[in-house]
């Protein structure tokens, strides 16, 4: 009596996946709060800026790293992640990109505010004078061509993953992740190659934290697709369960749009 009673009570009756405690989420929300009050002490030129900015970040890695490790257990190994867990984390995703956008908005809402109409105090014009833009034509027209090879890449390694073709998966892969390096290496050349800097007015600054945090977000995509990629070697993904990698996916597509407006507004229209 005592056996049947307490294997009814470890037999779940739902789909859903109920999560076990977890310390993560609070030592992500306090790690991300820490990397923005290091960025804040950084750009200020506080003596510790640097050191709490590169400390936090390191822990944040850190916590990524256990916490998806965990959810990639609960759905390889454990079987916790059945479609409406899975149709759950796709919204969840979704709602992040959401996120993700209104956050871009923010830097193009200020770009726009200061190009549209330009104040007395830097000369009522725009750029700036004294601020040697960019060609759009060169470095900024080649990074945008291969982030657009990127996405097609991807979305063969997708399709190729449906249509269980694990062969043709495993190279759209590596080449997206190739051409994610190759574009993160275009965009540090083409800083150092710069004449300007985050400190010089409102141009630098706009500048700067549009596509600087869009090279973020290139860099954290590629590391998620770099994670795709080992999961894909062995054997995580399949036609029926590749959810990570979608999300992966839907995030590389969104970091394609994303330059896509920031080469026509910042490059090609803002440097005219």
């Amino acid at each position: 009596m005592i056996l049947l009673s307490t294997t009814s009570k470890n037999l779940q009756r739902h789909p859903f996946h109920l999560v076990d405690p977890s310390p993560w989420p609070f030592a992500a929300a306090f790690s991300a709060f820490a990397c923005a009050l290091g960025g804040v002490l950084y750009m200020h030129a506080y003596k510790q800026g640097s050191l709490v900015l590169f400390s936090s970040f390191f822990v944040l890695l850190i916590t990524m790293f256990v916490w998806w490790r965990d959810v990639i257990r609960e759905s390889t190994f454990e079987g916790h992640h059945t479609g409406i867990v899975q149709q759950g984390l796709r919204y969840g995703v979704l709602l992040f990109i959401v996120s993700e956008v209104l956050f871009f908005f923010a830097f193009f809402w200020a770009f726009f505010h200061s190009s549209l109409a330009p104040t007395v105090e830097i000369g009522s014009i725009w750029p700036p004078k004294g601020i040697n833009v960019f060609n759009p034509w060169e470095i900024p027209f080649l990074n945008t061509l291969i982030l657009l090879l990127s996405g097609c890449t991807v979305t063969w390694c997708h399709h190729a993953l449906i249509c269980n073709k694990r062969t043709e998966s495993l190279i759209g892969l590596v080449l997206t992740i190739s051409l994610a390096i190759i574009f993160t290496s275009l965009q540090v050349f083409e800083y150092q190659m710069a004449n300007f800097r985050l400190s010089d007015g409102i141009y630098g600054s706009t500048f700067y934290m549009a596509t600087g945090f869009h090279g973020f977000h290139v860099f954290v995509g590629t590391i998620f697709l770099i994670v795709c990629l080992t999961r894909l070697i062995y054997y995580h993904l399949t036609q029926q369960h590749h959810f990570g990698f979608e999300a992966a996916a839907w995030y590389w597509h969104f970091v394609d749009v994303v330059w896509l407006f920031l080469f026509v507004s910042i490059y090609w229209w803002g440097g005219a």
